[in-house]
């Protein structure tokens, strides 16, 4: 889901949102940057990171800007390629082999999550070591992925749900942030990239497939 911020102009203040609108923001894409700095170090060095867009996201465009400050932080080119159809999968990855890509971030998007099995199937076939948004992808076969964990966020939702039923104002109840994030990584399909991950990225991991 698209983070409440005050940019988008959903509400005007997050501890007091005011108007009728409050919830639970649950900041799947305001991970960029810090997805693409646990690629980094999982594929250090200095080879090109492709990022895949769905350019008919509404916050692709904030997507990028994080990926593009992120990658200027560690001194990594990227390479954006964009999808917004399914048909358009294999050119991106094709784009992505002739540039050399040395890692793959899947940026946000709910097209993307929708056709999970596809693009892992892509980036093992491309042999290119990804980041995912939902932990579904790692379940599925994906090599890695940090997200928010969205059964709390849901839970607080339903909190929330609940304290408007029973007479609470939206505009008083603060626009709460996700605070629990979980990094997923699929030990077998590291394996079979050949690919090492870091002492220092396994000891902060959260769930690891073995």
């Amino acid at each position: 889901m698209p983070p409440i911020r005050l940019g988008a102009g959903i509400v005007t203040r997050l501890n007091r949102p005011e108007g009728n609108i409050t919830g639970i923001s649950i900041l799947g894409t305001s991970l960029e940057a810090k997805r693409l700095g646990l690629l980094h170090d999982i594929v250090p060095g200095t080879s090109v990171i492709g990022v895949l867009v769905n350019p008919g996201f509404s916050d692709a465009d904030f997507e990028l800007r994080e990926v593009e400050e992120a990658a200027s932080l560690v001194k990594r080119q990227i390479h954006v390629v964009r999808a917004s159809t399914e048909s358009e999968f294999d050119d991106a990855f094709a784009s992505l082999a002739r540039q050399g890509a040395g890692g793959l971030l899947i940026a946000s998007a709910p097209f993307f999550a929708s056709h999970r099995n596809q693009l892992v199937a892509l980036a093992a076939h491309y042999r290119m070591p990804p980041m995912y948004h939902q932990r579904e992808f790692a379940e599925v076969g994906g090599l890695v992925s940090y997200a928010p964990d969205f059964a709390d966020g849901y839970r607080q939702g339903g909190i929330y749900a609940g304290k408007i039923l029973k007479g609470d104002r939206p505009a008083e109840l603060p626009v709460m942030q996700a605070s629990k994030f979980e990094l997923v990584i699929n030990l077998k399909t590291a394996r079979t990239l050949g690919l090492t991950i870091p002492a220092g990225v396994l000891s902060i991991a959260d769930d690891v497939i073995e």
